[in-house]
């Protein structure tokens, strides 16, 4: 029977039993949901005299806003930077596996690659996947993360020297040649010391796509320079830049510049799995700029394997313990860990109260990408992307448009 005939015939969802996140707090509300949307009740009662059809009993739990990872490489033995001939198969293949630790959408990564991953070869990876929804199938497509190559050769980690390149035609036109295409990219990381990237920085933002700072050896000025031409992201932070120097603190000062244009947020990805950043210095940059943090888990393959051998793009890696090197080295190469992993680590390095971590998770991504009008809140009309977790943060149940696609066993 129709709930509501005069407004949709849609079933209505009532979660009750549960803390929901809003407004930057835990409130002991019912949360409603019809056709993937999350529902004012005021409108449902009172407008339409509606009711609900199903009821989800969430036993006390936490309902957060759906984890939202802006930098991903792989998992589960799928690395997003190999060339396949279904490339969008092994996005899915992951896509369905990190529901369970509360992604309801991600940004695939790739790191710097051959132009021949990118887009000239017969099975190239960019033009194979498109931005599309999540559901049944797994977390949604926000679009690609391309990190590199335009990155310094100093602090190029793990990323292949020989593939590294330059705005050698002076902008755009070098973006072209290296992508191919800039259709389902969501975020570019790049250099800005290097020539002609302040051009560029103006030209992707232009377009819509998401500038990050990272793998650079870039002065506070520079970096400043490229937040004024529209860069909003560090990629993940401490790492693969210059040092804090209390003289020039480089890429790390943009946390407290004062030449962040007014109304502007800087936002800094940190991978919060306990070895890429001292418990310390993850402290530092939250109290300096907690409205910043976003975290990234940075996985690479080995997410969800054994340790042993694997690839990251055009590198071997080497996992040990909960460590990723390339191999044959000391130089990490992304994590291993998962979003509710981070989560729960973040929370209690930091000493941040629940709600800080859970939107570090998901609000914040949102806002960086610019679609917190629909995603990474629980406000009404926002989309119905829910994780539910107990008070140790452990994920108990994801739900994508409202519609639950994973559940832990009992």
């Amino acid at each position: 029977m129709p709930s509501n005939k005069s407004v949709s015939d849609a079933p209505i969802t009532q979660f009750i039993n549960c803390r929901i996140l809003r407004d930057h707090q835990l409130q002991r509300e019912d949360l409603w949901v019809r056709e993937g949307r999350i529902l004012d009740p005021e409108k449902l009662f009172f407008d339409e005299h509606g009711y609900a059809d199903n009821c989800v009993d969430c036993e006390g739990s936490i309902i957060a806003p759906g984890f939202i990872d802006v930098q991903i490489n792989g998992g589960y033995g799928i690395d997003f930077s190999q060339a396949s001939e279904d490339v969008s198969k092994g996005i899915s293949f992951v896509a369905k596996r990190i529901l369970e630790h509360g992604v309801t959408s991600f940004c695939p990564t790739l790191v710097t690659s051959p132009p021949v991953v990118y887009h000239k070869v017969t099975s190239p990876v960019l033009p194979q996947v498109k931005v599309h929804n999540g559901g049944q199938h797994g977390a949604g497509v926000l679009g690609f993360h391309l990190e590199g190559p335009f990155i310094s050769v100093e602090k190029k980690g793990a990323h292949p020297e020989q593939y590294l390149r330059t705005f050698r035609s002076g902008g755009i036109e070098d973006l072209m040649e290296a992508y191919g295409s800039l259709d389902n990219v969501a975020m570019v990381t790049l250099a800005p010391e290097l020539a002609s990237s302040q051009s560029v920085v103006r030209e992707l933002c232009q377009r819509g796509i998401t500038v990050s700072l990272g793998h650079s050896v870039a002065n506070l000025s520079q970096a400043e320079e490229a937040v004024q031409n529209g860069a909003s992201f560090i990629t993940h932070l401490f790492n693969a830049m210059l040092p804090f120097h209390h003289r020039d603190p480089g890429i790390v000062g943009l946390l407290t510049s004062d030449q962040v244009p007014a109304g502007r947020t800087v936002y800094y990805g940190m991978i919060a799995d306990g070895i890429h950043t001292n418990p310390a210095a993850l402290r530092i940059a939250h109290r300096a700029h907690p409205s910043g943090l976003v975290l990234v888990t940075d996985a690479i393959t080995a997410m969800g394997l054994p340790p042993g051998r694997h690839t990251l793009g055009q590198q071997v890696i080497e996992i040990q313990g909960l460590h990723a090197y390339v191999a044959g080295t000391k130089t990490l190469s992304g994590s291993i860990a998962t979003m509710d992993m981070c989560v729960r680590h973040f929370k209690q390095a930091s000493g941040c109260s629940v709600e800080e971590a859970l939107e570090a998770a998901s609000l914040h991504p949102a806002q960086l990408l610019g679609i917190s009008h629909k995603k990474g809140n629980l406000d009404y009309g926002s989309d119905a992307d829910l994780v539910i977790i107990d008070d140790a943060l452990n994920v108990r149940a994801t739900y994508i448009n409202g519609e639950e696609v994973w559940r832990k066993e009992p």
